[in-house]
């Protein structure tokens, strides 16, 4: 059925120089993300896959893969040697850039099974959860963003450990900073909306230690302090501790004064840096 657009178009025009996004509930009941676009409209579902395909029976093509990944783990390992970590524990681990030695290189070899096809299609739908996690921070929905990047930094993973041609290999590794730094500054900002100010630069300060592992593990330390991802992050740092309580800088104080008197020079040369950070003044 052919069907003319204008009309909606104009009810909720576009508006130059933002983002303008907007939930509805969908005709299936479900709730729905649009986006505004200068030449239309984008919608996408809040949940799974953004365009609401079930590849292959999945909820994505990267978790097709990565079940594919865990049959072959099993087959190759039927006594199952998992060693209980947490969900949160695993993704730390499998998130941390790390260069492999030529040994376990050549390991891996044989474990390397995605086309050049593959990799297209897993990067066409990682641009679809993009679209969505951009969305969601217009949204504040900072649990979702922390979701939809968590997942993008998978498929790196992916194309790192288990792309056939090395293009692919490599073809988005210099999107895993930017994705870094969204999922930190996003999982600051849900600390925020519980007004929980220092879990906020707790999380800043894990994103940016993850962050200088990377460069350095790139063998490009230098670049640490020229990624615009870590400006961003110590600039939402900066502007995040005045409103720590005052209580937090007394215990700073306390702390300071308890290991000068225990002649622990270097933890008060720590404690005093702390201090100045959050604007205090040390009298020692």
């Amino acid at each position: 059925m052919e069907r003319d657009l204008t009309e909606l178009f104009e009810e909720w025009p576009f508006e130059s120089g933002q983002i303008t996004v907007r939930l509805i509930e969908g005709a299936d009941g479900n709730t729905k993300i649009q986006v505004r676009l200068d030449l239309g409209l984008l919608q996408m579902s809040t949940e799974n896959r953004p365009d609401g395909k079930r590849p292959h029976g999945f909820d994505s093509l990267l978790e097709y893969y990565e079940s594919k990944i865990d049959q072959d783990a099993l087959d190759n390992d039927p006594e199952d040697s998992r060693t209980g970590k947490d969900d949160e524990e695993q993704f730390l681990e499998k998130t941390q850039f790390d260069r492999q030695s030529e040994e376990n290189e050549s390991n891996r070899a044989s474990t390397r099974f995605l086309s050049v096809e593959d990799c297209r299609s897993l990067r066409e739908e990682a641009q679809q959860y993009y679209h969505r996690y951009i969305a969601m921070l217009v949204l504040e929905d900072y649990e979702a963003v922390v979701r939809d990047t968590s997942r993008n930094l998978r498929v790196l993973n992916l194309f790192r450990d288990h792309a056939l041609n090395e293009d692919d290999m490599h073809a988005m590794e210099s999107h895993r900073p930017y994705i870094m730094m969204m999922r930190a500054r996003s999982l600051a900002s849900q600390a925020l909306k519980s007004e929980e100010n220092k879990a906020a630069i707790l999380a800043i300060d894990e994103g940016l230690e993850a962050l200088k592992q990377y460069f350095g593990a790139a063998e490009q330390p230098e670049l640490y302090d020229e990624s615009g991802e870590v400006a961003m992050l110590k600039d939402m740092r900066d502007s995040l501790i005045p409103k720590l309580p005052v209580s937090q800088r007394a215990e700073l104080r306390q702390r300071l004064e308890a290991a000068i008197v225990s002649e622990n020079f270097e933890l008060a040369a720590i404690l005093r840096d702390e201090i100045r950070m959050l604007g205090g003044q040390s009298h020692s």
